[in-house]
């Protein structure tokens, strides 16, 4: 074995006992951010509603081969560079959905990445971004997802290559590049910024797939939003900031109109993906869509990839 396999070896070793020996400190100690997992009011289903929409959570956790956009049993097949996730049922049936879950631990999941039972989330779950939701939206969120039907069965189990596959090696993975506390208005912003600030970067999860990622998957801060390859298959996904190369001829009204209607200024439509997002984000109001458009604007410019297919 020539020495560069042989550090690999050593160091994916090393991942994997690392791992087992923290995943304790993951479940009971570590990850909790500005540590206000409680609410400060009842929890609103109504909002949770919009949540669940801006969430783009039937994308992913609608139950493969079905139609209806309210059963949550997943399945669906997630296919990456690091090999396919299958989306878990979030449904609220008892046995196989999350109808057993607690607040907390729904909220802990959202904001934190951990299961109730202690272990560690793949981020293919953007809790990345839904870490800056606040305790109050994910208790809302939760409160919506329990009026939904419960729905019985499993979703199969990740396929995932090596190291990737080793699931206690998260916990590393969180300790290198889990970061971010809830958003917190800025007063000198208008309200329409602040809200398409929290949409964008937090529930609406807008970075996690139009960024570039390291060798770890990880986003690149100094890149975020830029877009970046197609985790999902060929070609590119759009740079949202006002570069030449993203936004820039595009005027806020424009932007609002795309997540309403799927088209482009030059008439074009979405797509793939971003087709089911503007499935979602077409259930938010003009306001909110336009909040969005307001903060994607007032980005700084930052040079992307040009588009392929």
């Amino acid at each position: 074995m020539k020495l560069p396999a042989r550090l690999l070896l050593v160091f994916c070793v090393f991942i994997i006992a690392a791992g087992y020996w923290l995943t304790d400190f993951d479940a009971h100690f570590a990850f909790r951010g500005d540590g206000r997992w409680k609410t400060t009011r009842a929890a609103d289903p109504v909002n949770g509603k919009v949540l669940f929409a801006a969430g783009g959570c039937i994308s992913c956790h609608a139950s493969s081969g079905s139609d209806d956009r309210v059963h949550l049993g997943g399945g669906k097949p997630l296919k990456t560079p690091f090999g396919i996730f299958y989306p878990s049922n979030i449904s609220p049936d008892l046995k196989d959905g999350i109808g057993r879950w607690t607040e907390t631990q729904f909220i802990r999941a959202i904001r934190d990445g951990t299961a109730p039972d202690g272990k560690p989330y793949y981020p293919a779950f953007p809790y990345t971004s839904y870490r800056h939701m606040s305790p109050d939206d994910a208790a809302d969120l939760f409160a919506y997802i329990k009026t939904l039907p419960p729905v019985a069965g499993n979703a199969p189990a990740h396929d995932l290559s090596f190291p990737y596959s080793v699931r206690r090696g998260l916990v590393l993975w969180k300790l290198a590049f889990l970061d971010g506390t809830v958003i917190e208005v800025e007063p000198h912003k208008s309200e329409s910024w602040n809200r398409g600030r929290y949409l964008v970067e937090g529930v609406g999860h807008c970075a996690e797939c139009h960024s570039p990622r390291n060798f770890a998957g990880a986003i690149i801060d100094a890149k975020r939003l830029s877009g970046g390859p197609n985790l999902e298959g060929k070609g590119t996904v759009p740079n949202l900031t006002p570069d030449k190369t993203g936004l820039a001829t595009w005027s806020e009204a424009e932007i609002a109109s795309l997540l309403k209607d799927g088209f482009t200024p030059d008439f074009d439509s979405v797509g793939g993906s971003m087709a089911e997002v503007v499935r979602n984000t077409a259930e938010l109001s003009d306001t909110d869509r336009m909040a969005m458009a307001i903060y994607l604007k007032s980005l700084p410019p930052i040079e992307g990839q040009k588009r392929s297919k």
